[in-house]
């Protein structure tokens, strides 16, 4: 798999954004890319199916670690979750 596409969210193709990962994580790298497209489909399909799997009010978005390659769920519990970790480009 090339760059460009390990940089780019396939649900949505939006440019992943690098997100610092959370202090006492499980996870080996020190960020991870995340979609923050609010439009998304991963994303807002996942509030229905959080609520009729869980009964809870959580989605999730689509995250890529670079240190493993693993991809998959981050859960988020509103549009604004987690956005504070986002990490600028300088």
């Amino acid at each position: 798999m090339d760059k460009s596409t390990e940089t780019r969210c396939p649900h949505c193709d939006s440019p992943l954004t690098k997100w610092e990962n959370p202090e006492l994580n499980s996870w080996s790298g020190e960020y991870q890319y995340v979609c923050f497209n609010d439009e998304c489909p991963y994303f807002t399909r996942g509030w229905n199916w959080m609520r009729e799997q869980f009964n809870v009010t959580a989605s999730y978005r689509y995250r890529f670690d670079p240190a493993t390659g693993e991809r998959g769920p981050l859960p988020v519990w509103s549009k604004q979750a987690l956005r504070t970790s986002i990490l600028t480009t300088e």
